[in-house]
């Protein structure tokens, strides 16, 4: 887990960034974000995150879009 406090300026990255590293798209990050599914902070106007973040929802193993339907 990413403690806030080990952070610096360097390890952060724009949500543009993200996509192309997770290729999901900016508005489906902002969205993990909002929810507290994906580390990052808003800054002014902008959300940024790391890219250890990225790595660490990207191995929970999670896809998105709709659940599969239960038979």
């Amino acid at each position: 887990m990413i403690k806030e406090e080990n952070l610096g300026l360097k390890d952060l990255i724009s949500l543009r960034q993200a996509s192309r590293i997770s290729g999901l798209t900016t508005n489906h990050l902002r969205l993990l974000l909002k929810r507290g599914l994906l580390f990052g902070k808003k800054i002014d106007s902008y959300w940024v995150t790391t890219e250890t973040a990225i790595r660490e929802y990207q191995s929970l193993g999670k896809r998105p879009g709709p659940n599969p339907k239960k038979p």
